[in-house]
């Protein structure tokens, strides 16, 4: 059997629940990426918000390396050193007192809905189970965590999804006043719709969430998978706004590419998930732990988070410097290296095809729903490239306005 693949393999062999890109990359190196012509792209997609260090960047190579050599998995009959010392460098950086690692912002926020609710149910009862979540929300693929999330069609032909889930509009403190109660058993907010279109909450709304959680005695959760480890400028972005969530969910950006999720708490709501009570094989893993430990470092240094401020300013700069020659966003926002371009009405609901035309112009960029193209790049992105990515895409954007 040959061992070529091309992009026709996938079609023949793989589930076709995706629709990746004509060309296979091969090759990875800081925010520059070759495929298997010898292409080379810039990458402004960073495996959408994961690669917060770039691809191939030589610390983690090093950590990966180094701990490929000492030992691989144990699973959690045992525990592991960098299991153990990731978790004291996240205690000691934020607000938590305790950590739950898993593989995936999917099966950390799986495990934070579930200690929201038993939790709840130790302290309350049983009758405290509703979790309020916001509209447009996205908050995994699982079955619970995508009925969490606000946008319906992510569970059609699924049913039935889990009960007890209400959904508010975001950034509306009135409709979320309305909404808790003393069933209330969470919240749960992305402090930057990250799929739902790159879309930061407003510091009164997510002020107001945590003074209402507490009045109720519910649990604010915050889902940090897209902006959490570095991506809006502060380690999280709860330090950004100064509201303290009682569980944080982290994945994404803090492995850097390889797989790892994390749900942060406090001593007294972990005392709910006693042992037994919640799991996963992978949790811990040895090296996913030891390229995270890495990360966290990195990115905690002090030049690093400051860089990514001024990174920002130069990507919206870029991007409000196009728009001026084509019109094409209604705004550009965001938050750090997470950013967003609003399309105009004449381009909503092409923001695919503004895809299609920076990758025709070796430019890899997201989109977050119909209407936003979305921007997450490394987060030590070099100036150089965020230059010549800004000039492919706009090369791109002409290509497609001339066409209109």
């Amino acid at each position: 059997m040959s061992n070529a693949v091309t992009r026709t393999t996938f079609d023949q062999v793989m589930v076709p629940n995706y629709a990746p890109a004509d060309f296979i990359p091969v090759k990875g190196l800081g925010s520059r990426v070759w495929d298997q012509q010898g292409t080379e792209y810039i990458d402004f997609a960073g495996g959408i918000a994961v690669n917060s260090l770039g691809h191939c960047h030589p610390e983690l190579v090093a950590a990966l390396t180094e701990q490929a050599g000492k030992l691989w998995h144990l699973s959690n009959v045992f525990t592991n050193e960098p299991a153990l010392q990731l978790a004291t460098r996240l205690t000691n950086l934020t607000f938590a007192e305790r950590v739950f690692f898993c593989n995936s912002g999917a099966e950390a926020n799986e495990a934070a809905f579930k200690l929201a609710r038993k939790y709840a149910a130790d302290n309350f009862g049983a009758h405290k189970n509703e979790i309020i979540s916001c509209k447009n929300s996205f908050h995994g693929r699982t079955l619970f965590t995508v009925s969490v999330g606000g946008q319906p069609k992510y569970t059609e032909g699924f049913a039935p999804v889990p009960a007890g889930i209400t959904h508010v509009e975001y950034n509306n403190i009135d409709a979320l006043k309305a909404a808790i109660s003393d069933r209330t058993c969470a919240v749960v907010i992305e402090p930057v719709q990250g799929e739902g279109g790159v879309l930061p909450a407003d510091k009164a709304y997510l002020e107001a969430a945590r003074e209402l959680c507490s009045q109720h005695n519910a649990l604010l959760v915050f889902d940090e998978v897209q902006t959490g480890v570095g991506r809006s400028g502060s380690l999280f972005a709860y330090m950004e706004y100064g509201v303290t969530p009682d569980i944080l969910s982290s994945a994404k950006s803090l492995g850097g590419g390889f797989p790892i999720g994390a749900m942060l708490t406090t001593t007294a709501i972990a005392k709910s998930f006693g042992v037994g009570s919640h799991g996963t094989t992978y949790g811990g893993n040895p090296l996913a732990c030891a390229v995270a430990d890495k990360v966290i470092e990195i990115v905690s240094r002090p030049e690093v988070l400051a860089g990514i401020r001024a990174k920002h300013d130069r990507f919206v700069a870029g991007l409000n410097a196009i728009n001026a020659k084509y019109n094409v966003f209604k705004t550009v926002r965001g938050m750090g290296l997470l950013i967003g371009g609003v399309l105009t009405d004449e381009f909503a609901g092409r923001a695919k095809d503004f895809l299609k035309a920076a990758e025709k112009q070796r430019l890899m960029v997201l989109v977050a729903g119909m209407s936003v193209v979305r921007l997450a790049p490394s987060l030590v992105i070099e100036d150089k490239d965020i230059d010549e990515g800004l000039s492919r895409l706009d090369a791109a954007i002409a290509e497609l306005v001339s066409a209109r």
